[in-house]
């Protein structure tokens, strides 16, 4: 699901146009344990997800700037709704650009998991 651009404000955040997301910026965004923890959490539960929904357990400045990350690589869309930030998966931008891409990724993810385990 793809979220709406966000109107014209002050608070706008920068994110890239469809056509200039880059495969290699995806996958370095999605390389991540921790960026690939939110993007699963994005897509389980399919909408927006405030910032402060997500519990990492790495400091909250590192938690910005693997947000900034996901949005500046084009696989998330941040906007603020009144004082809290929400994330969206850009899943039509990415599918139409990389189709199938990223359902493989969290299905390799899924996969790990079980294998692994929770550790």
């Amino acid at each position: 699901m793809t979220t709406a651009a966000p109107a014209p404000s002050g608070r706008d955040l920068p994110h890239p146009p469809r056509a200039e997301i880059r495969l290699e910026s995806v996958l370095h965004a999605l390389s991540d344990p921790m960026r690939l923890q939110v993007v699963r959490q994005l897509a389980a539960d399919g909408g927006e997800l405030s910032c402060s929904h997500f519990v990492l357990p790495v400091t909250k400045s590192t938690t910005t700037h693997h947000f900034r990350v996901l949005r500046e690589s084009g696989v998330i869309r941040q906007v603020y709704r009144g004082t809290a930030k929400m994330n969206g998966l850009r899943t039509d931008d990415l599918e139409a650009l990389f189709p199938g891409l990223l359902g493989r990724v969290l299905e390799a993810a899924d996969r790990q998991e079980e294998r692994l385990g929770a550790r």
